[in-house]
């Protein structure tokens, strides 16, 4: 097997910023320190100015196969995502069909295996009459379990007390919620629908998928967490109510119920959509700036523990439909990293935490094998960053199958230059390597 030599890198990792060489020996990462010899690798990356993160790990991702493929396919998100330095992906279950059945499971991973140019997991989705099914999940192999407890139709939404009890009491495993309450949805929208019909301005969005609506449901699913002793994950917080849900008085690797934070909810807020519209419609809502600010700060105060995206495409003729029949949910793979780094140079947050947030937390929560951090031993799944190579998005620069992206006219100061997946190096400089393809995700459970 190959292997690469990254020379003269700011590491980013575990808490401080050192300068190293870098050795892979094929899938691994073989060596770090000074003055590594260059004769003892077969391609030599000279990383002098630049900084070396741990690929981020997104733990919600909807690369919309099977059956919804003209918005995304695995291939094509994928590449998205190394273009982003995002290294894995965790993806979830409304697919078409939804994913309910170990069958259906692994027909994802084939796909994956055959075609994703990052690392990947599945979650298994819960239904009201798949307990059994989903219990015969090995852990050591699949992220866990999702259930939308709102913002979905059909049997994908599991929003009956006695349904949820089952899943929260047997799971052994780790159990990530879509928290809305859909009678507070449902009763908003009628009400919002009766005044403006099919006309409603998109502004409207938070208010429907209100905060209230929110913290009613996410409120239930740490409740029944507690009451059974559950791994519970709380998806994409949106708002400053829910934030007080979370405990940070204990290490991560020690927590039972933890939450994410996505990019959208920190960059965007309730007076953008004027500007953006139904691009920038997601569930659960963007609210309003002291919600984003409040989401903020529950990752610096460590009550949240990850920064993910739920980078979730439709077309740009899908989503310019009226509000009522706009889907929610836009791409936002490509551009996560790059936009936690205008965090960074807004002197809001140091580099170390981003690694922190995106790669190293995701892992211990996940108790993903041997990934993000750069340690030897553990796989080389890396992120070159330029932090002084502003570029903007524009149409011609967006990877996503969809074409579009809400960050389009943004000008970014930082530029991923070099991805490097299990030892791969998938991505330099705008151009793929697509002669391997990313690993299945494991985890080490008991």
């Amino acid at each position: 097997m190959s292997s690469i030599l990254i020379l003269n890198a700011n590491i980013v990792n575990e808490g401080r910023v050192f300068q190293a060489d870098v050795l892979i020996e094929g899938h691994y990462i073989e060596k770090i320190g000074k003055d590594l010899q260059s004769g003892e690798a077969d391609k030599i990356i000279d990383a002098k100015g630049k900084y070396l993160f741990p690929g981020a790990i997104d733990d919600q991702v909807h690369f919309r196969e099977p059956g919804l493929t003209h918005k995304a396919t695995i291939y094509s998100e994928s590449r998205a995502a190394v273009a982003g330095g995002v290294t894995s992906f965790m993806e979830m279950p409304n697919t078409i069909p939804p994913t309910f059945t170990q069958q259906l499971l692994e027909d994802k991973y084939q796909i994956a295996s055959q075609h994703a140019l990052s690392n990947y997991s599945f979650f298994i989705g819960a239904s009201h009459d798949n307990l059994e099914e989903v219990l015969k999940t090995d852990s050591k192999k699949v992220c866990g379990l999702k259930i939308f407890m709102g913002s979905s139709t059909g049997n994908l939404l599991v929003d009956d007390p006695k349904t949820l009890e089952g899943f929260f009491s047997k799971v052994p495993f780790l159990i990530a919620t879509h928290c809305e309450d859909e009678p507070t949805i449902w009763k908003n929208s009628e009400e919002f629908k009766k005044k403006y019909g099919e006309d409603l301005p998109v502004k409207y969005h938070p208010l429907i998928r209100n905060a209230e609506g929110c913290y009613k449901s996410s409120s239930f699913a740490v409740e029944l967490a507690k009451k059974h002793g559950t791994k519970l994950h709380i998806l994409h917080i949106s708002t400053a109510k829910e934030t007080v849900l979370f405990d940070n008085s204990l290490p991560l690797k020690n927590k039972k119920i933890t939450a994410e934070a996505c990019i959208h909810h920190l960059w965007f807020n309730d007076s953008d959509y004027e500007k953006l519209g139904t691009l920038i419609k997601w569930n659960p809502a963007i609210k309003t700036s002291d919600d984003q600010k409040a989401v903020f700060k529950g990752l610096l105060e460590n009550n949240i523990d990850v920064i993910a995206t739920d980078h979730a495409p439709h077309t740009l003729e899908e989503k310019k439909n009226t509000y009522f029949n706009a889907p929610s949910g836009g791409p936002l793979i490509q551009h996560s990293l790059t936009a936690m780094l205008e965090f960074y140079h807004r002197k809001q947050v140091e580099l170390p935490w981003i690694a922190q947030k995106m790669a190293h937390n995701p892992a211990i929560l996940f108790e993903i094998e041997k990934r993000g951090f750069i340690r030897e031993g553990y796989f080389a799944d890396l992120a070159l960053v330029d932090l002084d190579n502003s570029w903007t998005v524009e149409k011609g620069n967006i990877v996503a199958k969809c074409g579009w992206s809400p960050f389009e006219g943004t000008t970014f100061r930082s530029k991923v230059t070099h991805t490097v997946v299990s030892g791969h190096l998938a991505y330099k400089n705008g151009l793929f390597h697509e002669t391997q393809m990313g690993k299945r995700l494991l985890f080490n459970r008991d």
